[in-house]
């Protein structure tokens, strides 16, 4: 298949997956919080591509949530270029990717995030995953959101649970802490095998996630909480926002490529404590 033709299908495709994410979040606010939609430009003075981030803040249920779209293309910076597959031989690249970060009111619901990408250097890959970060254990919940992970992924190949169930819980790690950011989930990437098998996942893991965050919300959204609960869910997000900033693949990559600041950083919680 022609690469022009895989980016078209794959960037319409997380286009499609933002507006699909963002009409489910407007329904369970019951249409009474509006998304702020920020569309920007990687570069002002020549067409570099860009992207939409859309931020709700203040819900009801949601106390922010961001879906963030982008299609950006250009050239490396040279420091950044050894830690790319396939751009030292050539540093332009191409990259669209969907991104959802979800800190919620209710401190009894868990932040939420997944995102998924296709990057094109000399070579093209995918790559994501979604995690789930509980401010208060809920062994029921976390059985249940591996148990849908595991069906999920079987469909596609006995192995890649397993395996990207040991990659999300190593990469979303802090060391200085010396925890687990949270209960886990699936990460991937460098997936280059087969793109019609590869993009079938990708797109299978953000359908999932939509069913995820449904069922979770709906569940928990309506359940009594505490003060001390929201004081531990302020601490969490602490852990949350180091992880984002010390060590976050996508961060990095985002603002070492003239990405949006204010889309990138979007995954920053609205309120946070360090104790």
């Amino acid at each position: 298949m022609d690469l022009e033709i895989k980016k078209n299908l794959v960037s319409n495709w997380f286009k499609t997956l933002q507006d699909s994410f963002c009409d489910d979040i407007i329904k369970i606010e019951k249409n009474k919080t509006k998304f702020k939609s920020t569309c920007w430009e990687r570069n002002s003075k020549k067409n570099e591509g860009g992207g939409e981030h859309r931020i709700l803040q203040n819900g009801k249920v949601f106390e922010k949530v961001g879906v963030n779209f982008s299609k950006v293309y250009g050239k490396f910076p040279k420091e950044f270029r050894k830690n790319i597959p396939g751009a030292n031989k050539d540093p332009r690249f191409w990259a669209s990717g969907i991104s959802v970060v979800m800190h919620m009111n209710n401190p009894l619901i868990p932040a939420m995030h997944f995102n998924t990408r296709y990057i094109c250097t000399t070579h093209d890959w995918f790559g994501g995953g979604m995690d789930v970060t509980p401010s208060k254990m809920d062994k029921t919940e976390k059985k249940e959101f591996h148990k849908i992970l595991k069906k999920m992924c079987d469909r596609h190949n006995k192995n890649f649970y397993k395996k990207y169930k040991k990659w999300c819980d190593e990469y979303f790690y802090l060391p200085h802490r010396k925890e687990a950011r949270g209960i886990g989930g699936i990460f991937f990437d460098y997936k280059k095998n087969n793109f019609e098998k590869d993009f079938k996942f990708v797109r299978d893991v953000g359908v999932t996630f939509q069913l995820i965050f449904n069922k979770i919300i709906k569940k928990k959204k309506e359940r009594k909480w505490t003060s001390k609960d929201k004081e531990k869910q302020y601490v969490k997000r602490g852990r949350y926002a180091e992880f984002n900033l010390l060590y976050d693949r996508g961060t990095k990559f985002g603002l070492k490529t003239g990405g949006n600041t204010e889309g990138i950083l979007m995954s920053l919680p609205p309120l946070a404590k360090w104790k």
